[in-house]
């Protein structure tokens, strides 16, 4: 069934984000004893559910469908979107978590992608957003994360933008 394809795609997205998370907590842990500050720590939780949100509203209005399809062309969107942000994170290195963290006298990041784009990041989250939840054809997710997202990120994107003004 297409059905139990598109479930094991959401399936590993939850790995990846596991594996983020875990990545996170240990370059969050560096950054704070690097003297590091969190910028807009308010906006963080509705992020996590936003995101959670992503992940089981695909499952279910995909399984509501009546003859679900996983889209390969949306499968190749998503992995190239993982293939970016796993580039970003890689990029920023210790500097990377998911939340907005500065670290005192830390060289601004204007390597790999962040040489073509101030923040590469969220093209990955943009392009993902809409691409996941369309390879199992849950329009209605997409639609719905596509909306919600493009207001957190108008309040991501200038947290990060201040915090990283005090960065030479």
């Amino acid at each position: 069934m297409k059905v139990k394809g598109f479930t094991a795609l959401i399936a590993l997205v939850a790995v990846e984000r596991v594996i983020e998370l875990v990545v996170s907590k240990r370059n969050l842990r560096w950054s704070k004893s690097q003297g590091g500050k969190e910028f807009g720590a308010g906006h963080y939780p509705v992020m996590v559910a936003l995101h959670t949100g992503l992940l089981v509203g695909s499952v279910l209005e995909a399984r509501r469908r009546p003859k679900p399809v996983l889209s390969p062309t949306m499968v190749a969107v998503v992995l190239a979107a993982q293939a970016l942000r796993w580039w970003c994170i890689t990029t920023l290195g210790k500097q990377w978590n998911t939340r907005v963290v500065v670290v005192p006298g830390a060289p601004r990041v204007v390597d790999g992608p962040y040489r073509l784009l101030p923040h590469p990041n969220y093209v990955a989250v943009v392009t993902e957003g809409a691409a996941l939840p369309l390879a199992g054809g849950a329009w209605i997710t997409a639609a719905v994360f596509s909306i919600a997202n493009a207001a957190l990120l108008r309040t991501r994107i200038r947290v990060e933008n201040e915090a990283l003004q005090g960065l030479t």
